[in-house]
C-alpha cells in the first residue's frame, strides 16, 4: 500500500509536528509512504526526502496539477489528510483516481462551525476514517453528523526519547514558561497578567516561547505593564524539550484546545502543568494528579498554582514522576504509531481482529528489522 501524507506546509505546530512524526516513524513491509507539502520551518526534520513533493502555498490550482501527476506516478492508494483543505484536495483527486482518504483533525474549522451540516456532508461522503486525536474532539465530530462508526481516536504520541525524564532541582529563580504558537487563541496576553499578579513576588521568572502573529502586541503588553525585567520573549525555539526540560512549571491560558503537544511533552519531560481546563487536556492532565485543572480564566486560581507549586517542592516532584509514568502508560510515540497503522491496514482488510487488538503486525515487523541488522552485522 502507498500511502501519501498531506498537510498544508510545515511551519511550526503541533499539527505539523504529529506530521512529521508520522513521516519518520511509520514502518511497515506493506506501506511505503510518500509526502507532500508547502516549505516552512519543519521541512527540515522530514526523514526520507527523496520522497517528497514540495508545494506551494498560494496556488492551489498548480498543487492539484502537481498532486495529480505525483498520486498517478507513484500509484498512491490512500491519502492522509493534515486538515481539512487537505480533505478537499483528496477529495478532487479521488475524482479521477481511486483513493482512500483518511483524515486526522486537530483543530476546529471554520466550516463545522459556520455550516455543520456541509461539513458533515462531505466528510461522510470522502472520508474513509476521521483520526481525532481526544475523544473531546470525536463527541463533537458526531454531533455535528459525522457518522460514528468512521470516528476513531488516537491521541498524540509524545516522543520520549526526545522528551526524557529529568527531575527538578531547586533554583532561587523559579520559571514559569508558555509554550507555542503566538497567537489569540494560545492566549499569551494571560499569561502576561499572571506575571503581572505575581509582580510582588520575588525569585520568579516568566518566558514565553514561540513566534506568530500576536508578537508585537504581547510585546507592547509586557512594555505597558512595565514587566521587561520579569517576561521575556524568547522566540521560536529549534530544541523545544530543552525549553520545557529548564522549566520549573508550564502554563497553558488557550481560549480553545483540542489536544494539545505541549501537554504530553511537558510531562513527559516531568515539567509540572497549571492549564486551563479546554479541549481534551483532561484526558492527559489528571487534576491534582498530573498537574492542575483550572475551570476558568482567572488570575487567582492561576497565580496561587503557581505560588503553591513554587513552595511545595514534595508536590512538584509527584506530579512530575506521574506524569512521565502516565504518558509512558498511554501517550507514547511508539502507541500512536501503531494505532495509525492499523486504521491503514484495516481499511484494506489486510489486518485481522486479532492483528488489531494485539498489534501483532507491529512485532513481526520489528522482528524482520532486528533480523536485518543481525543479518548486516554478521
Amino acid at each position: 500500500m502507498n500511502v501519501l501524507l498531506l498537510t498544508d506546509k510545515l511551519i511550526f505546530g503541533g499539527a505539523e509536528s504529529y506530521y512529521c512524526k508520522l513521516e519518520n516513524c511509520l514502518e511497515h513491509p506493506d506501506v511505503e509512504c510518500f509526502t507532500a507539502a508547502a516549505p516552512g520551518e519543519l521541512e527540515g526534520r522530514l526523514k526520507y526526502k527523496e520522497r517528497f513533493l514540495r508545494l506551494s502555498r498560494t496556488n492551489h490550482a498548480k498543487n492539484l496539477w502537481s498532486l495529480a501527476r505525483f498520486v498517478k506516478k507513484k500509484q498512491i492508494d490512500l491519502i492522509h489528510a493534515n486538515s481539512l483543505r487537505m480533505v478537499m484536495y483528496a477529495a478532487l483527486l479521488k475524482k479521477y483516481h481511486p483513493l482512500t482518504i483518511v483524515y486526522t483533525k486537530h483543530n476546529v474549522t471554520s466550516l463545522e462551525q459556520q455550516f455543520p451540516r456541509i461539513f458533515a456532508k462531505l466528510i461522510n461522503a470522502q472520508v474513509a476514517r476521521v483520526i481525532t486525536v481526544s475523544d473531546f474532539e470525536k463527541r463533537n465530530m458526531t454531533a455535528v453528523g459525522v457518522t460514528p462508526e468512521i470516528v476513531k481516536t488516537i491521541h498524540n504520541g509524545v516522543d520520549l526519547k526526545q522528551f526524557p525524564y529529568s527531575k527538578k532541582v531547586d533554583h532561587p529563580i523559579f520559571k514559569v514558561g508558555i509554550l507555542g504558537r503566538v497567537s489569540e487563541e494560545k492566549n499569551q496576553s494571560f499569561f502576561v497578567e499572571i506575571a503581572a499578579a505575581l509582580r510582588s513576588c520575588s525569585n520568579l521568572d516568566f518566558q514565553i516561547a514561540g513566534d506568530g502573529p500576536d508578537t508585537s502586541r504581547i510585546k507592547d503588553k509586557i512594555t505597558q505593564l512595565g514587566l521587561e525585567g520579569r517576561v521575556q520573549m524568547v522566540g521560536m525555539v529549534e530544541k523545544p524539550e530543552e525549553f520545557v526540560k529548564e522549566m520549573d512549571v508550564l502554563l497553558m491560558t488557550s481560549t480553545r484546545e483540542v489536544f494539545p503537544m505541549v501537554v504530553l511533552e511537558a510531562m513527559a519531560t516531568g515539567t509540572p502543568l497549571i492549564s486551563i481546563d479546554r479541549g481534551g487536556i483532561k484526558e492527559a492532565i489528571l487534576t491534582d494528579e498530573t498537574g492542575y485543572l483550572i475551570r476558568d480564566h482567572s488570575l487567582a486560581e492561576f497565580s496561587s498554582k503557581v505560588l503553591y507549586l513554587k513552595s511545595h517542592q514534595t508536590i512538584r516532584d509527584q506530579i512530575s514522576r506521574r506524569g512521565r509514568q502516565r504518558v509512558e502508560q498511554h501517550f507514547s510515540l511508539e502507541r500512536m504509531i501503531q494505532k495509525t497503522l492499523v486504521e491503514y491496514l484495516s481499511l484494506y482488510g489486510e489486518v485481522t481482529k486479532h492483528e488489531q487488538k494485539h498489534h501483532h503486525f507491529w512485532r513481526i515487523n520489528r522482528r524482520r528489522r532486528n533480523a536485518k541488522v543481525a543479518g548486516g552485522n554478521d
